[in-house]
């Protein structure tokens, strides 16, 4: 059993490419679409 198997997600294949891929999109692209909005709405002009 990886390590990787161990921690949040407890199930087989977690620690696969596809999903570590997967998960590395989403975490970036949730941070990149926070700091859009944070630069959209602190320099907004009204």
């Amino acid at each position: 059993m990886s390590d990787l198997d161990r921690g949040i997600m407890k199930f087989k294949g977690a620690d696969s490419p596809k999903v570590i891929a997967i998960s590395a999109v989403l975490v970036l692209g949730g941070i990149g679409f926070l700091i859009w909005w944070a630069i959209q709405t602190a320099y907004t002009v009204n």
